[in-house]
């Protein structure tokens, strides 16, 4: 039985060509800055995404948590959404490593922050708060794509009230194909950005910061103190490298099947949230738990939540797409 995994766009395995192009690549020791394939893509990247400079390391939770920390000294205060990854999913990494304090906002339905409710949250220059530094958008926001006017009224926003603005952009080539537009007309808002190779982009490991040449070189420090110094990395920055050059234009067929399988579900009576990218929400109520188990007995990997996210990625072809349908609907009949 072939399977079926929706969990995440994480569980994506390296294609033939690209474990090719791994094994095919230049190293060094990136520690001291000479795997010639982990500068090429750190180059790579800075440029197409228009900065100054950028950083390899393993994880995206790490490139947020340096992004954070090379923005922020202890004491200071990062506003973001009650949602974000950077808040709720990375361990509070922030908080622990950085003594930065959050100041969590909700999330509001396209997926943005209400910039009225940002500016109610940044402290007065007073010695009793923290102080308001950075804000941290992410883009997609469980699938949802930031306009580009919102953006650009984020940008002026920060510099009207002298902060730096962070983009965990994990997804970010999903939001510039859904877009149709250049990755770089989403970053050139913000003062840095994570870019995560590992999700859709299909790498088996790897996130990208980019920022100034100051920030970037506070991250590198950063890194090593954290324990994210790697040695013959380019193995694994050839995986990005040929990702970038392979599977951006591709989101689309994830895109395209996420729609299908969001009409096909909507189609056979679930409740289903409208869908940007590669992400399908449905609500399950209390049958998540049995929906896993159904599923799973069909080969068909799922999450249990009452609000059930899926995810598409390259390996979950249209006719897959079909057999969840056909799940759901044998599952709703029982």
């Amino acid at each position: 039985m072939s399977v079926i995994d929706l969990r995440s766009d994480t569980v994506t395995q390296p294609t033939p060509a690209m474990l090719d192009a791994m094994t095919a690549a230049d190293t060094g020791d990136d520690v001291y800055g000479e795997d010639p394939t982990v500068n090429r893509l750190e180059a790579e990247l800075a440029k197409r995404l228009g900065f100054a400079a950028a950083l390899f390391v393993p994880t995206g939770t790490m490139s947020n948590l340096l992004g954070l920390m090379a923005h922020c000294e202890r004491g200071d205060e990062y506003i973001v959404g009650q949602q974000a990854h950077t808040y709720k999913y990375e361990g509070g990494g922030a908080a622990v490593l950085g003594s930065i304090q959050p100041q969590p906002l909700e999330v509001q339905a396209d997926g943005s922050l209400d910039l009225d409710q940002v500016a109610a949250a940044i402290k007065p220059d007073d010695f009793h708060f923290a102080r308001s530094r950075l804000l941290a958008l992410e883009n997609t926001m469980q699938g949802k794509v930031l306009p580009l006017d919102y953006l650009a009224r984020a940008r002026r926003f920060t510099q009207d009230h002298g902060l730096q603005l962070h983009l965990d952009g994990a997804r970010l080539y999903n939001a510039a194909v859904k877009l149709g537009v250049d990755a770089r007309e989403i970053t050139q808002y913000f003062d840095s950005v994570s870019v995560c190779l590992s999700k859709g982009l299909g790498a088996p490991v790897g996130s990208v910061l980019c920022g100034s040449v100051e920030l970037i070189g506070k991250a590198r420090r950063l890194r090593k103190m954290v324990g994210g110094g790697m040695r013959q990395a380019g193995l694994l920055a050839a995986a990005g490298l040929y990702a970038l050059d392979h599977h951006v234009e591709r989101l689309a067929d994830d895109h395209a099947n996420a729609q299908r399988l969001a009409d096909g579900l909507r189609e056979a009576g679930f409740v289903v949230e409208p869908v940007q990218t590669n992400m399908v929400y449905v609500q399950m109520g209390d049958k998540a738990e049995a929906l896993k188990a159904f599923a799973g007995e069909r080969g068909i990997k799922l999450s249990a939540a009452a609000r059930l996210r899926m995810v598409t990625h390259m390996d979950v072809k249209r006719a897959q797409i079909e057999q969840v349908i056909a799940t759901f609907i044998e599952f709703s009949r029982q």
